[in-house]
């Protein structure tokens, strides 16, 4: 038995037979391109070797590069899958010739069955039944005269070559005269040989195939058929095995055919000998060989339990008295399907990209190179994944299939997967034996939606976002201006869950392929149906085809918002369905949406007819907060509280989901600087901010939004009741904003209008107004050392000790978190720690700022003193990058949209030298 073994090829076949390589105690040694440098089949193998660029010609066609991985790794054979060089002969022959064994048929067969024509001529010896054909034809005149011998239709087809390429079904001279120079040049172009022949056209044919395997001594096993008829331009989608509706005689001809065609020439290794069937006459013709292992080989191994990599490796190892010895039969059914990255609303074209979710069930064998995060090539065959199913009958394989077809998902990138589903749901494909002209007028339907424009940023959103992730820097991103997502949700009887599409200034232009309910929402787009304008804040109906246009916004506010009935199919990620763009996950792609991108939904349904007062957008905005966490006198003095909240703040241009910028008075400040925080009197050791916090970055105030960071080292004055964080999503460049001081019970009186307003779709009341004076500190307790400060509504910032760096506060904070996360609360949504500092996230409605208070102090006071901590730790080793690319590039991008004159510009390790008082750079690489 061979010790190592490389396998010449990629994808989901490498990887099967490194498999069973590995079962059998070999060494398997995988080639790949730098397309599939991050490929399974690579993952998968004891070793990998680059072999070259990504076009198949520079690396995985590529005899030398292949035979000199196989060298150098020291593999004593090659396994060359199906595709790509696997049916060469002159490739079967170098391996030969540089002492490699070849793991597949000798190449004189290769070279006989190679050419179907020479097969033609190898059957009709053999006495092999044949479709009324030619030979190789010499030219068009000779092509035109041969068709009218045989009658149309005829197939013309490539000579060399398979998988449905270089065939043509011709009906007339016409269609013959068109299709005869094309069909030379696919050939030519695909198989480096242009010789064409002509075969009689069976109208109710179906694709009737048997696996053989030989021993190359003349001894062959037939083994049973398989049914490949669902086929898309010839090309296989879905085989089982044993075909259906066949009669007893007609399998054992079958098989008895095929066994004495190869036995006649000897055949070593695995092959299939494939027939066409005429349903009409019962009869069946020979058609080629293929001479490797099929594609559709799983579904046989199924019934019959055998592994026929393994027998083609240990046949090439010289094993041959397994292949005489062989008495298996067939037992149960089993149905394969292929799993294409191919768009089949949109005529089947090839999809490529990153595959967001890529989840398969457990019940089938799934034979695939992909995962979740893999990136799918535009270079090579779109074959995703092979599906298979087996059950004791036809119909338990086929409901194993449907289920298990139900069950898998594949985001990101498009697939047939809904066109397998409908194919295998079909009542005629359940009755078994169709042709191969079945799928001509199969009736897909396409429930989705293509973007024909994108609009400025469309991203699919949810509500309530990705929770749960905060202490680990991910943001719960969702819907900016929430009241319009879930408004949009509530006209269509939606899950509040839902997922829509966010569109930021200008929205996208959609294309319907199946009817649905629609509700836009949100800042006016002038939304348009087939050209004909349609109202907004209620419930529409799309007709399939129909076309939706959302312009540029008309007026103030900033984003609309679009609810599907059922809501956008897209795969859940931390949680949620939201886009988070800066960390490229989430919604679809993980990024906004892309001319061309398929947006799926349920699609069928009709609305009901309901409506909502919209709310009353403005330029100049009122917006809820609660004082604090930050304020006078420990940060700010009381004339600069004053002045923030007379102030009406402008929007600055550079805003975004991340946060809104705000221009207006700089603080005089009650400190100099942020004592060992910081240079700038806004510095504060790095603590967790809220949702909708204002924070201070230096003078300029910034409202933190969905996608902003969890931690961070500025003083923040006020934060955004949650009932008002809509707003935010509405800000436009230039719009002011006056910032309304609520007190302690308010906030609560707003969420219940707001709630209200959404489960009623009654319009929403004013914002009240009045001059509260609560205080940003709501409780000290000096016996702890602890100061509890507002952050909103629906957070409790604790701090605890002097405003220090000390290690033995973090401990503190540390071992709290622990505590506090043991009572497991149910409305405790985050625990995020910071240097010496906790951030509560907390459903306020259901546990009241003072039982969080009550519950927080007794976790600290029951905690053993300092000293007695003992907590978790690690050593995480990371590089240091001292002037990194993207950190300059960051720096020219902040200093060119927010502020040229920070300290840390326009270089950090500079910043670093110029505070620490040192003399040069380079020292401060010495002290590091």
């Amino acid at each position: 038995m061979f010790s190592k073994v490389l396998i010449a090829n990629r994808g989901a076949i490498a990887r099967r037979v490194s498999r069973t390589l590995r079962r059998m105690g070999v060494a398997s040694v995988a080639v790949y391109s730098e397309a599939d440098r991050h490929s399974l089949h690579v993952a998968d193998a004891e070793e990998a070797v680059c072999i070259g660029a990504a076009p198949a010609a520079q690396s995985y066609l590529n005899v030398d590069a292949v035979l000199d991985a196989a060298r150098r790794s020291g593999a004593q054979a090659i396994h060359p899958g199906y595709g790509f060089l696997s049916e060469n002969p002159s490739f079967a022959e170098a391996c030969e010739a540089a002492g490699i064994a070849f793991i597949g048929p000798a190449p004189a067969h290769l070279r006989a069955f190679g050419l179907k024509h020479t097969a033609r001529e190898i059957a009709a010896r053999n006495r092999i039944p044949l479709l009324p054909g030619t030979g190789l034809l010499t030219d068009m005149a000779e092509a035109l005269e041969q068709a009218r011998r045989i009658g149309y239709p005829a197939m013309l087809k490539s000579s060399a070559g398979g998988g449905g390429i270089g065939m043509r079904l011709c009906q007339s001279d016409a269609e013959l005269t068109e299709a005869f120079t094309a069909v030379r040049r696919i050939a030519e172009s695909a198989f480096k040989d242009s010789g064409v022949f002509l075969e009689k056209y069976i109208a109710r044919a179906r694709h009737i195939e048997v696996q053989v395997f030989g021993d190359g001594s003349g001894h062959v096993i037939g083994l049973a058929e398989r049914d490949c008829s669902v086929q898309r331009r010839n090309q296989k989608l879905i085989e089982e095995t044993p075909a259906p509706r066949l009669s007893p005689e007609t399998r054992q001809q079958l098989r008895e055919t095929a066994v004495r065609l190869t036995a006649s020439v000897k055949y070593r290794s695995a092959g299939t000998v494939e027939f066409v069937y005429d349903s009409e006459s019962a009869e069946f013709y020979f058609l080629e060989v293929n001479t490797r292992l099929q594609v559709e080989h799983g579904v046989t191994e199924e019934v019959y339990g055998i592994d026929l990599v393994e027998w083609m490796v240990r046949l090439a190892a010289g094993e041959t008295d397994f292949v005489r010895e062989f008495a298996g039969e067939p037992s149960g059914h089993s149905i394969q399907a292929r799993l294409y990255a191919e768009d089949a609303g949109r005529g089947f074209r090839p999809s490529s990209g990153l595959i967001t979710r890529a989840s398969f069930p457990d019940t089938l064998r799934v034979e695939t190179w992909v995962e979740s995060g893999a990136s799918v090539s535009p270079f090579y065959d779109p074959l995703v994944a092979k599906l298979i199913a087996r059950g004791g009958t036809r119909g338990e394989a086929l409901a194993c299939l449907s289920a298990g077809l139900a069950e898998t998902e594949v985001a990101g990138i498009e697939s047939n997967l809904p066109y397998l589903r409908q194919i295998v749901a079909a009542e005629e494909f359940a009755r078994g034996g169709v042709t191969t002209r079945y799928l001509d007028s199969f009736a897909y339907v396409a429930r989705d939606i293509e973007v024909i424009e994108s609009g400025v940023m469309t991203t699919v959103q949810d509500y309530p976002g990705r929770l749960h992730y905060w202490a680990v820097g991910v943001p719960p991103s969702g819907a900016m201006d929430a009241l319009a997502f879930r408004i949009a949700n509530r006209l269509l009887n939606n899950p509040e869950t839902a997922a829509g599409l966010e569109c930021v200034l200008g929205g996208p232009s959609l294309t319907f392929n199946t009817a649905i309910a629609i509700a836009i929402t949100g800042a006016d787009m002038q939304p348009t149906l087939n050209g004909q304008a349609v109202p907004m804040w209620e419930t529409v109906n799309v007709p399939a085809g129909g076309v939706l246009a959302l312009g540029a916004v008309n007026g103030p506010g900033a984003r609309a918002y679009i609810a599907f009935t059922g809501g956008l199919d897209v795969p859940n990620y931390l949680g949620s369905k939201s886009t988070f763009t800066l960390g490229k996950f989430g919604g679809h792609g993980g990024r906004a949406l892309q001319v061309g991108d398929v947006l799926h939904v349920p699609g069928g349904a009709s609305a009901p007819d309901l409506a909502y007062p919209a709310p009353q957008y403005s330029n100049h905005w009122q917006i809820g907060v609660l004082y604090g966490p930050h304020g006078a006198p420990d940060f700010f003095t009381e004339e600069d509280i004053q002045t923030f909240f007379a102030t009406s703040w402008r929007v600055h241009h550079n805003s975004s989901r991340t946060g809104v910028r705000l221009i207006g008075p700089k603080p005089q400040w009650a400190r100099r600087d942020g004592g060992e925080a910081g240079l700038h009197p806004s510095n504060i050791h790095d603590n967790a901010y809220a949702v909708g916090t204002v924070d201070f970055t230096g003078d300029m105030p910034v409202i933190l939004g969905p996608d902003g960071p969890s931690l961070g080292g500025f003083v923040c004055p006020a934060t955004v009741v949650t009932a008002e964080l809509w707003k935010i999503g509405q800000l436009q460049p230039g719009d002011t904003i006056q910032f309304l001081r609520l007190d302690a019970g308010q906030p609560a009186l707003l969420e219940e209008q707001y709630e209200n307003s959404i489960a009623t779709l009654a319009k929403l009341p004013d914002l009240p107004q009045n001059s509260a004076r609560e205080d940003a500190v709501c409780a000290r307790h000096a016996d702890l050392d602890l100061v509890f400060r507002v952050s909103g509504d629906r957070y409790l910032l604790i701090e605890f000790g002097e405003l220090v760096l000390d290690l033995r506060l973090r401990f503190r904070v540390h071992s709290l978190m622990q505590a506090i996360a043991a009572l497991q609360v149910a409305a405790i949504v985050d625990i995020t720690p910071g240097i010496r500092s906790l951030q509560i996230h907390y459903d306020s409605g259901r546990l009241p700022r003072a039982a969080l208070l009550a519950a927080v102090t007794a976790a600290e006071a029951s905690l053993p003193a300092l000293d007695d901590l003992t907590v978790p730790s690690r050593i995480v080793h990371l590089p240091l990058s001292w002037d990194d690319p993207a950190t300059r590039l960051a720096i020219e991008r902040y200093t060119k949209g927010v502020r040229p004159d920070a300290p840390w510009c326009p270089s950090n390790v500079e910043f670093i030298r110029r505070i620490n008082g040192l003399a040069s750079v380079d020292q401060v690489r010495d002290i590091v």
